[in-house]
């Protein structure tokens, strides 16, 4: 029986903690791999926005850091290898700047592997009426938005990332990769498993979907969190994975946080979908024979996982251009708060239509008077203030334009207690919608190489 092989995740979302990876290895030198997650829908909608603008960006310019910030553990010695799909629109611009800080601080002896080709945008765009690219939740043909697509990135699985280790690499930077594939990966590499061992898959699975979200398995946003102890520095986790599949959660000791069977089953559920039939590249997980076992002392076991091959078909994240939007905030406070506030953003919305515009959606929000989520609390009785939260989208941006212009009037001509308006006139934005569809794996070619620093 080979050891287990200790992977941690450092990055939940971009935006994360940019000290976390750097902390792990501080706290805990014997970590094996470090994953670090930065894509999502809405990140990838910032990246094409950015490569729309310059061709040179597109990525996680974040990772170019804590690239740095574990320079100082490599000289010391460390074995650790990191995997991260920071290289979103662009892991070729991604690697590059990484190559720049490692040979500048003399890094001669590591390798960065890159796993492109997940750009799948010129293939759909040759069959808009294939029925597998029609949106996954609507059911609307591609063809409707083919003259704006932006971009089309498939999901790979974690095979390239087995191989690219194989092959040497110390830092593997890839673009659209499925979030559980960077913990299979390397688990494969390590144990040797095949590629038909599904229910070891399953298991290595598992533990890329509780550890892929950072400091979530570890306590944070759990529904428990004001009775944690401690909370000013949550431990990132790190998933002990054994050869059979099986796998612990814990986390470096003296850091903040929890791991117990509560935070690892909250986690469990975590946008999983049909839980017979989670849906990944490498593997379908079934989740119904799921045992966690809490050891205690920050120590999770979870065994029972069960695999099955996965589909012909990966799934595709695109992203087209869907109008414009604009939005906005004021305070609204006195008597009647919310009251006023819903007529300060039925009367924006009189001005824009009595100016010959139109608003094809239209929000309203009363923050603090039940607005985030309409219906689900009672509006407080006699509430003395509220945030009003009011926003637009349309086709054309002249619509939005003119909307942005009759928010600060409000001040002077709407009721009293009308306050909060000093960020300037807010400003009209493009909008890049999602488009979840499918794509047959035989029309995609993974491309895969090694640098040397």
């Amino acid at each position: 029986m080979k050891q287990p092989v200790r992977i941690a995740n450092a990055q939940g979302f971009w935006g994360d903690r940019p000290n976390a990876a750097a902390n792990l290895l501080r706290l805990d030198p014997k970590i094996d791999f470090i994953t670090l997650d930065y894509l999502a829908e809405v990140s990838l909608s910032i990246m094409a926005i950015q490569k729309e603008k310059d061709k040179s960006t597109g990525y996680a310019k974040d990772f170019v850091d804590v690239v740095r910030s574990l320079i100082p553990f490599w000289k010391k010695g460390s074995k650790v290898k990191i995997i991260t799909n920071a290289g979103g629109m662009n892991p070729s611009a991604c690697t590059e700047q990484c190559l720049q800080v490692l040979r500048k601080e003399g890094m001669t002896k590591l390798k960065i592997g890159v796993l492109a080709g997940d750009d799948v945008l010129s293939i759909l765009k040759k069959s808009l009426k294939n029925k597998l690219y029609k949106n996954l939740e609507t059911g609307k043909s591609l063809s409707t938005i083919s003259d704006s697509l932006v971009t089309a990135n498939a999901y790979f699985g974690g095979e390239q990332i087995s191989e690219l280790l194989s092959a040497g690499a110390d830092i593997i930077i890839t673009g659209r990769t499925a979030d559980p594939s960077i913990t299979v990966g390397p688990a494969v590499y390590h144990f040797g498993w095949n590629w038909n061992d599904y229910d070891k898959l399953a298991g290595a699975t598992v533990a890329g979907h509780l550890i892929e979200c950072g400091s979530q398995v570890t306590g944070g946003i759990s529904t428990h969190w004001l009775s944690l102890s401690k909370k000013n520095d949550f431990g990132f986790p790190i998933a002990e994975i054994y050869e059979d599949g099986s796998f612990v959660i814990t986390k470096p000791k003296n850091t903040s946080g929890e791991v117990s069977e509560r935070t690892v089953k909250e986690q469990l559920v975590y946008e999983i979908g049909d839980p017979s039939k989670y849906i990944s590249p490498d593997v379908n997980v079934s989740f119904l024979n799921l045992k966690v076992t809490d050891e205690k002392n920050n120590r999770v076991k979870v065994s029972g996982a069960i695999g099955t091959a996965p589909p012909s078909t990966l799934k595709v994240s695109a992203i087209y251009k869907d109008g414009w939007k604009c939005e906005a905030t004021l305070g609204i406070f006195g008597d009647r708060a919310e009251e006023k506030g819903k007529a300060v953003a039925e009367l924006i919305f009189k001005r824009v239509s009595n100016a010959g515009f139109k608003l094809s959606r239209t929000n309203i929000e009363c923050i603090g008077a039940g607005g985030i989520v309409p219906h689900l609390f009672e509006s407080p009785k006699d509430l003395r203030e509220c945030m009003l939260r009011v926003a637009a989208a349309d086709q054309k941006k002249e619509s939005l334009e003119y909307f942005s212009k009759e928010i600060a009037p409000l001040v002077t001509s709407g009721p009293q207690g009308v306050t909060g308006y000093t960020s300037g006139r807010p400003k009209v934005k493009p909008i890049y919608s999602y488009w979840p569809c499918l794509i047959e794996r035989q029309l995609l070619s993974k491309e895969v190489s090694l640098h040397s620093v």
